[in-house]
């Protein structure tokens, strides 16, 4: 298996496993189990971004188009109108 793919596919993992933590950390009541997910997803996240950055590096990965303001303005007013 080449470089590339094994670290596509590891950023693709660890996107998910964000995910699941994203779903699961508001549905614990339990303090303690919080806590420790929230642990958990900080240090997936680290390692998202240490992963993201060898891809960059390497040019595995290019990232989209930077959002123009227009584009930006847009989406903010979007959930501007969705809070009101």
């Amino acid at each position: 298996m080449k470089e590339k793919t094994m670290v596509s596919d590891t950023l693709a993992g660890i996107n998910g496993e964000l995910v699941r933590f994203g779903e699961m950390i508001p549905q614990t009541e339990d303090p303690t189990l919080k806590q420790t997910l929230k642990q958990m997803r900080n240090k997936c996240e680290t390692s998202q971004e240490q992963i993201y950055k060898m891809a960059r590096e390497k040019q595995y990965y290019t990232p989209a188009a930077k959002a123009t303001e227009e584009e930006i303005q847009h989406v903010k007013s979007l959930f501007t109108q969705s809070m009101s």
